[in-house]
């Protein structure tokens, strides 16, 4: 499969297979990240990889309280309320790990790095048969300080990315995309 073909079919999992993912197949997507491009070559990622179900569905259930009793501060999130606020809702879906993906506090563009690590890792778990989906639901929690001290994870550090990652139950539909907006070309 071409490197476009794999971007093309790449897709967002919510829905994994009770199957947890090997230690090596969680070695070489982090391998996979931290080729990425990086402004001055600064590399400012770092990882933290979660697999225990129990500390998993707590950082969920964690992290809908802490949306919802912040929903002031995230207006765009008001519309899914009702369903963070399900005891049943998991943010993880049950996926049988979650790659977090911190920006160190150095370089031009750490943040941005580590986006760029994130899209390597998400589209190697798609060649190699693993679905992933993008958490935004959980950045705000593992952002804070009592958050990153249970997971040994320094102060100064950002959380950029928390990627589940599983083998795929159902591989949603293929998506269409808006025509690209060229604003220049001459």
């Amino acid at each position: 499969m071409s490197i476009l073909e794999i971007i093309k079919s790449r897709r967002s999992v919510r829905k994994y297979k009770d199957k947890n993912v090997e230690p090596e197949k969680i070695d070489r997507l982090i391998e996979a990240a931290i080729w990425a491009p990086s402004a001055m070559n600064s590399q400012p990622w770092a990882f933290t990889v979660i697999q225990d179900r129990s500390t998993l569905k707590v950082l969920s259930d964690n992290s809908k309280k802490f949306l919802i009793e912040n929903m002031n501060k995230f207006k765009v999130l008001e519309k899914y309320k009702s369903m963070l606020e399900k005891d049943d809702y998991n943010i993880f879906y049950n996926a049988p790990a979650l790659i977090t993906i911190y920006a160190k506090s150095y370089g031009l563009y750490p943040k941005e790095d580590c986006a760029l690590a994130a899209e390597n890792l998400m589209l190697e778990a798609h060649a190699i048969g693993l679905g992933t989906c993008w958490i935004g639901f959980a950045r705000e929690y593992m952002d804070l300080e009592e958050t990153k001290t249970k997971f040994n994870v320094p102060l100064d550090y950002s959380v950029v990315a928390p990627i589940i990652v599983g083998y795929p139950e159902i591989l949603p539909a293929h998506g269409t995309r808006n025509s690209p907006i060229i604003l220049y070309r001459k």
